[in-house]
């Protein structure tokens, strides 16, 4: 057991770190997300002096946990104006498949699960908000149904997984807000799952409780049967908050229309960016686990063979037991017993008992730690293919990101032509006005000449008058 206290002490990587890293991708830190209409900006924080959000905040500007918290703020009023516009246009029940309500669960997971703390396990750090969520039940007694209903759902293994079934049945039920209300409301309780400057313990939680009021107005049928909630990925998808340059070129003109598709080209290779260093950040770890499961395997295999060496062990000491009592039996079948020899016999045969006892209880302890670490392999190789598949999902997104630059990049290339042939037009303009000019000025000289000359005509025929009288 002693050799392999220092693995269960070194934190293994879990479910809960592949959603950790996929959020990194809005957590910018040099960068604030911030809604301008119906745009996903970026700005940059040295330029947040000169183009202030209109938010109110109270937070050193370059804070990284406030830029976290406005941001997921921001992610959120998206997510719930985009899922209430579509599901009325859409003009019926949601089930499970649709994508803006997938993208609301996501974007409300990250925010319950920002600045949760952690808590230590045998299997490594572990953070879920499915605690705080089990204060609303102690808080509402009405919520009891729903925390019973989780808890008896089949296949939900982690707390995790908990959680986001509460989520999706608390929707349905039209309940979230009053829920999310409740909790936020109750600081005191909520300090013993949440650091100081979590979102939950700011006004931004508040400002999300108020938001989901919106969503009363919509019906949910989810289904959660079928769906295996304990392993899913919950990365947010940002090209569903990228607004379609196509529709805004025809209302918008000028200089305005040549700023946001520059803005909007400037956000998305941001974005890509930082998906690149996501994708890096998860290949590195997916590095190290499979290091990490390779010196596993090396310990399970000297475990086996411990194993295997204490079973001999414990069957010689059944043959040398087996020994000494025929032996035993044996000198009682003779005519004169030694006492003596009889001690001995007896006091060796106590500590070959003692002795095999001991290797009993030692093969007991190695086939728990065999099991335990056949147990975390496991988990390792199921870590490693969750890793696996948020990969291939972030590299898609990566993709789909290139394509939409490569678009943007085409339509600010057709823009700068159209501004160019506006500015030739305009200079042809210039120069036709600057002829027209010339001509007046001309016009105006011919006109004081002819009327100099009227003059000097006037005083002539006066003189004439004059000499004629």
């Amino acid at each position: 057991m002693s050799d392999l206290t220092p693995q269960s002490e070194t934190p293994t990587p879990t479910s809960d770190k592949i959603t950790q890293a996929a959020r990194e991708t809005i957590y910018l830190c040099n960068f604030r997300v911030s809604v301008d209409g119906e745009w996903l900006c970026l700005r940059e924080l040295n330029d947040i002096s000169l183009t202030p959000d209109p938010e109110p905040t109270h937070e050193d500007p370059k804070d990284p946990i406030a830029i976290e918290r406005l941001n997921l703020m921001n992610m959120a009023k998206l997510s719930i104006k985009g899922l209430i516009e579509s599901a009325l246009n859409l003009g019926r029940t949601l089930d499970s498949d649709y994508a803006p309500l997938q993208q609301f669960f996501v974007v409300m997971e990250h925010c319950l699960k920002h600045g949760l703390k952690t808590k230590k396990t045998f299997l490594g750090q572990n953070k879920s908000f499915w605690g705080a969520l089990e204060l609303v039940e102690k808080l509402t007694p009405e919520a009891g149904e729903i925390t019973a209903s989780v808890k008896d759902l089949p296949g939900l293994r982690t707390p995790l997984g908990r959680g986001r079934a509460w989520l999706r049945l608390a929707l349905m039920q039209k309940k979230l807000s009053d829920y999310m209300k409740t909790i936020i409301n109750r600081k005191d309780l909520l300090s013993e799952f949440y650091e100081p400057n979590a979102l939950m313990m700011e006004e931004e939680g508040a400002v999300i409780a108020g938001l989901l009021v919106g969503l009363n107005v919509i019906d949910a049928n989810l289904c959660m049967k079928g769906e295996d909630l304990d392993s899913q990925v919950g990365v947010i998808d940002f090209s569903m908050y990228l607004k379609d340059g196509g529709h805004s070129s025809k209302s918008a003109e000028g200089d305005g229309q040549i700023t946001a598709i520059l803005d909007q080209k400037n956000y998305v290779e941001e974005l890509n960016r930082h998906l690149s260093a996501s994708v890096n950040n998860l290949q590195a770890k997916v590095d190290a686990l499979e290091k990490s499961n390779t010196k596993l395997t090396e310990e399970l295999a000297v475990a086996n063979n411990r194993i295997i060496t204490l079973q001999e062990d414990v069957e010689r000491v059944k043959e040398e037991s087996s020994y000494q009592l025929e032996s035993r039996k044996a000198s009682r079948s003779d005519s004169a017993p030694d006492g003596q020899a009889l001690g001995e016999t007896r006091k060796q045969l106590k500590e070959e008992t003692l002795l095999r006892l001991d290797v009993e209880k030692e093969l007991e302890v190695q086939i728990g730690m065999k099991q335990e670490m056949e147990l975390s392999m496991k988990m390792l190789e199921k870590d490693v293919c969750e890793k696996q598949d948020a990969l291939v999902e972030l590299r898609e997104q990566l993709e789909d990101l290139r394509v939409i630059n490569q678009q943007l990049s085409h339509k600010s290339q057709s823009v700068d032509a159209g501004s160019k042939h506006k500015s030739e037009a305009i200079a042809r303009l210039e120069e036709k006005i600057n002829q027209m000019t010339g001509t007046v000025k001309q016009m105006e000289t011919s006109e004081k000449h002819v009327v100099k000359q009227a003059r000097n005509l006037n005083l002539a025929a006066g003189r004439l008058l004059q000499l004629q009288q």
